[in-house]
């Protein structure tokens, strides 16, 4: 086979394979090794004990002294993380040491907006081929369960926010699988009627197809979720027992009642490692948001070692910080911990798997997966050790489910920050006004956790 550079790759021969199995079989250490991972863990063997158990999750300034919630079988890591942010404000103005924000409200109005959404992208793409990269973009990532910052806030300003009693959780909501694959059918089925209908060149049939298809989504997602409180009667005891009766709010009145934070204030920022990205710009993604007319995702590129610096510092004045992360790399889930170099993979296959941010980012290697709460932060002589994580995947891993992070993790996996626009310097601030750079859809960037 030729290549781009005249160099031949042949096929592989059977002397070449001989080669490699004779190779193999002289090494005495890769015998031994391949006999430990026929009956122990891979990971059991790669990790690195004493790094693992210096790993404490005590820090010096610490925030949360509350319990952690559970996403369950869903992907709304980024909708709870979001309403954990939320809700560190709103115990305090109850008064209570727990309490929790409807998660499946916000889904709820996520998925109804994102499938118009997704409508209105294929309605903009139905010029193009069905097999044009971003409409096959478009027609892959369909409805998941996950998302960004920005569009977590476009469902609370649209939407509001009701306490979990006003819409609490259903068996699609904590197991979102079968209700999606079903949305995912309608909505590709409902492009191919949208397509068609556009290239007959009747603009009042596609209205109709388009609300049509928008009333099934809705019906399939009240049938799953419920049907989300227009309002509520709000009655509550707070931790002194004092029983408050606050009347019928909506959603909307709720969330600005008990809200402490203005979610116009908060900058989303990223690193992004590529060099033809520069840092101290902002970025956006093609078509990546959930609701039309809404403002769109928005990130502001800086040095990770500058994201950290925001986060330590809003932590300290007492404020959680949601962030963004590609989970799973050099993760202990039952300890709860991570460390960039817990486990030495390299060293056990004899083989250089290493290789830096930049280029797992560019070879598709690593890109955020997960969202969650930065709730404390070790500091000592001014240098940051490590930080807690408040998890949204129940109280069984870690310290009651909230996980330790070593501050070199933090370098190599975190890839968003969220923090208050007032923190900025003024240059990063003055950023926010440039047209952002333009991402294509299918860009790392637009990853959703």
């Amino acid at each position: 086979m030729s290549t781009a550079t005249g160099v031949t790759v042949s096929p592989l021969a059977p002397e070449t394979l001989s080669r490699m199995r004779d190779a193999f079989a002289a090494d005495t250490v890769l015998k031994r090794t391949q006999n430990a991972i026929a009956r122990v863990s891979v990971d059991d063997l790669a990790i690195d004990h004493q790094l693992a158990t210096a790993l404490t999750p005590t820090v010096s300034h610490r925030i949360d002294d509350w319990k952690v919630t559970n996403q369950k079988k869903s992907g709304r890591c980024w909708l709870f993380a979001a309403l954990n942010l939320l809700r560190a404000g709103a115990k305090e103005k109850l008064g209570v040491k727990d309490f929790e924000f409807s998660q499946n409200h916000a889904m709820y109005f996520d998925k109804l907006e994102r499938a118009n959404y997704f409508m209105a992208s294929i309605l903009e793409t139905a010029d193009r081929p069905v097999d044009d990269r971003l409409v096959a973009h478009l027609l892959r990532d369909v409805m998941g369960d996950g998302g960004q910052w920005d569009m977590a806030v476009n469902i609370f300003t649209k939407y509001g926010a009701v306490p979990k009693s006003a819409m609490p959780e259903t068996e699609s909501s904590s197991n979102t699988g079968r209700m999606n694959s079903i949305l995912c059918t309608l909505l590709r089925k409902g492009a191919a009627t949208l397509r068609r209908l556009t290239a007959e060149g009747d603009a009042s049939a596609v209205e109709r197809a388009k609300e049509g298809i928008l009333a099934e989504v809705h019906r399939v997602l009240t049938l799953h979720l419920g049907t989300p409180p227009e309002s509520f009667e709000w009655e509550y005891n707070d931790d002194e027992k004092e029983f408050h009766r606050e009347g019928v709010l909506t959603p909307q009145e709720f969330l600005a009642r008990y809200s402490t934070i203005n979610l116009q204030d908060y900058v989303c920022l990223v690193d992004d490692p590529r060099a033809e990205h520069p840092k101290g710009g902002t970025l956006t993604v093609e078509h990546l948001g959930n609701v039309v007319g809404a403002p769109p995702v928005l990130y502001l590129n800086v040095e990770i070692g500058l994201a950290k610096e925001l986060a330590r510092d809003a932590i300290i004045n007492g404020e959680p910080v949601w962030f963004g992360c590609d989970v799973g790399p050099q993760m202990v889930r039952k300890e709860g911990i991570w460390d960039a170099g817990l486990y030495d993979y390299s060293g056990l296959y004899g083989a250089d798997l290493a290789m830096d941010k930049e280029t797992r980012v560019r070879y598709g290697e690593s890109a955020m997966t997960h969202a969650m709460l930065l709730t404390g932060v070790d500091v000592l002589d001014g240098e940051t050790r490590r930080w807690r994580v408040e998890n949204s995947w129940g109280d069984e891993g870690g310290d009651r489910g909230f996980y330790t992070m070593a501050d070199n993790w933090f370098d190599e996996y975190v890839f968003e920050v969220v923090v208050n626009k007032s923190q900025l310097p003024p240059e990063l601030l003055a950023a926010l006004d440039a047209a952002p750079l333009v991402l294509p859809a299918w860009d790392p960037m637009g990853a959703l956790a």
